[in-house]
């Protein structure tokens, strides 16, 4: 049985201060919570504020990047020993936003993972189709190479230790949320890519998340699928008492 996990990603939101007040509240109001993983992956910089918040608490820490190497003249880089330094358990990997914005490639991406790997640290993976790759019927096409490539010559002896996150780009920050029947069908495609790269029985402990504008009010239908294993948390996340109800979805 794979344990749902939520994860909040705050993206570039939320100064050090604002960090340990939320993060704070979000203890408060999950700390009985068991049955499902939690992790909150605020700004570089407030990690630190955001790891003495959660600190002995059901919550666990994560990061939005990491560079691909360990150490060396990278200015303005962030090691994943950095991010272990820093209380880090998870690291989110080819979020769209770096895709877009940042120009990282399948290629790149793939590096992430097996330095995030190598130290240590779980990989949350993200892949997923832009509005007009699924207009035009591609949005398997781009899933298999997101994964196929990104996941090149990645070990998954542990599946508890990558977690792949499917966040159709038209879904996220925009209010409209892939219906459960298309949510579902997306994560069952991945499986079976899985399934093709280590084998059904690894394919099946692999925890696969849905992202794209998840909120309390759909989140229960979306879990409720079977290849559906948590969400990757965006603008809810940046409210304890939003972010609190789709923990107890």
């Amino acid at each position: 049985m794979r344990k749902p996990i939520i994860a909040g990603n705050w993206k570039m939101y939320k100064t050090g201060s604002e960090a340990k007040t939320l993060a704070a509240g979000i203890v408060e109001k999950v700390q009985k919570v068991q049955e499902v993983q939690i992790v909150l992956c605020p700004p570089f910089t407030a990690l630190g504020a955001v790891a003495e918040a959660i600190k002995g608490s059901n919550i666990e820490l994560g990061a939005q990047n990491c560079h691909f190497e360990d150490k060396g003249a990278f200015t303005g880089e962030i090691s994943t020993a950095f991010l272990i330094d820093a209380g880090c358990k998870y690291v989110i990997i080819g979020h769209s936003e770096r895709r877009q914005y940042f120009a990282e490639d399948d290629a790149l991406i793939n590096k992430k993972i097996k330095r995030a790997q190598a130290s240590g640290l779980i990989p949350i993976f993200c892949i997923g189709e832009t509005l007009l790759e699924r207009q035009k019927e591609q949005t398997f096409d781009v899933l298999r190479r997101q994964v196929l490539h990104g996941l090149q010559e990645i070990s998954a002896t542990d599946p508890e230790r990558l977690i792949i996150a499917y966040e159709p780009v038209w879904a996220i920050g925009t209010g409209v949320t892939a219906t459960k029947e298309q949510a579902q069908e997306a994560h069952r495609y991945i499986r079976d890519l899985l399934a093709g790269l280590w084998g059904s029985e690894t394919a099946e402990r692999i925890r696969i998340q849905y992202g794209g504008s998840v909120k309390p009010d759909n989140v229960a239908e979306l879990m409720a699928q079977d290849d559906i294993d948590g969400a990757l948390v965006g603008g809810a996340s940046l409210d304890a008492d939003s972010f609190a109800k789709i923990v107890g979805f």
